[in-house]
């Protein structure tokens, strides 16, 4: 594996990585019910709920499969597809290709990046026809060297879950981009189990595999919640892409793992927090917290104490706020005594003592 750093992707004009806020993904996927308006309407509520960008998926079942009833081609892993073939679930799933100019102008008209997941390179083709911004390699397709080749020699970010694959099928899969010339590489964690519980996610896999290939980190989340997402965040997490659906009464394949506006919402907003939370690599206070230091601790007179009077344990001591000597001094101010009478609460300064 080449050593080559890489700090930052962009896709359009947008800066990913490097300490960048959070690039956050909304998956369309088959949750559009095979209605354009449908899917018109989720790209509107993605903008709304505080996405980034909204990724398509391009294939035809004939291009990501074949119909065959064969036992192969039968979905027996323990999936919420189970019962149907590769070819059904990918029937009603497919976005119509004729959709795309219209889901790509929605999107830009809102602000909102719109790319795709190529299945295959006729998909690749297309989307060039698009000016595709940056190609999403799928979970399972990481094991698709030519695929990942042809889409790489583009010149467009490649965005790579990893899913199903294993160290090898990473390391092929980021050389296949980089022997393009194409160094522009982001790599998201990613369990491929539908819908992913917590405790097959491994989070903590994904610094690890970024500081290995040195390349910008994510997460593409199949949870049920946005848990994960706000983890991720607090781990160095670059990207976050997470299905959307506009309304879960709709039904669809994607539909048990996929998020809701409110709930895409709410996600946005934990993942933001824990931006802010995260702060610098380095320990300063803020204007505020110092502000908040004026009610620290300090040494003050808790009793009267007249004129050349010493002071004891009995007179002084470490209370709020912060308008006296500093505790730290509380031995040497115990062998002195009052230059001058002290009223009771009067914050101790070297220049009201003697020795």
């Amino acid at each position: 594996m080449p050593a080559i750093t890489i700090e930052t992707i962009t896709i359009e004009s947008r800066k990913i990585g490097g300490g960048e806020p959070v690039f956050i993904i909304a998956e369309l996927s088959g949750n559009h019910q095979q209605n354009l308006s449908v899917a018109l309407d989720a790209i509107a509520a993605m903008k709304e709920a505080g996405a980034d960008a909204v990724k398509l998926q391009t294939y035809r079942p004939d291009t990501i499969t074949m119909d065959s009833a064969q036992e192969c081609f039968q979905i027996t892993q323990g999936t919420i597809w189970d019962g149907r073939t590769l070819y059904q679930l990918y029937t009603e799933a497919a976005t119509p290709w004729d959709w795309y100019p219209r889901l790509k102008h929605a999107a830009q008209a809102l602000g909102l990046i719109c790319f795709s997941s190529p299945f295959d390179m006729t998909a690749v083709d297309y989307l060039q026809t698009m000016d595709a911004p940056a190609y999403k390699i799928a979970s399972f397709e990481i094991t698709d060297i030519p695929l990942i080749r042809y889409a790489a020699s583009k010149g467009k970010p490649i965005i790579l879950s990893t899913g199903i694959a294993e160290l090898a099928d990473i390391e092929e899969a980021i050389t296949a981009v980089r022997e393009t010339g194409n160094n522009e590489i982001a790599l998201l964690k990613c369990a491929s189990v539908y819908p992913t519980p917590f405790e097959e996610l491994n989070l903590r896999a994904m610094p690890y595999l970024g500081e290995r290939y040195s390349v910008v980190m994510g997460l593409s989340d199949h949870t049920t919640g946005h848990s994960a997402a706000a983890a991720a965040t607090a781990l160095g997490a670059s990207i976050i892409e997470k299905h959307f659906i506009l309304d879960k009464a709709l039904g669809g394949p994607d539909a048990a793992f996929s998020l809701d506006p409110a709930e895409f919402a709410a996600m946005v907003k934990a993942v933001r927090e824990v931006e802010a939370a995260l702060g610098r690599a380095d320990y300063t206070i803020s204007e505020r917290v110092g502000k908040s230091r004026e009610h620290a601790r300090s040494l003050f007179a808790v009793k009267a104490v007249r004129a050349l009077e010493p002071f004891t344990e009995d007179n002084v001591r470490s209370i709020r706020p912060g308008a006296g000597l500093h505790p730290r001094h509380l031995d040497e101010v115990l062998r002195k005594r009052a230059k001058v009478a002290i009223e009771k609460g009067t914050p101790l300064s070297w220049d009201i003592m003697c020795d």
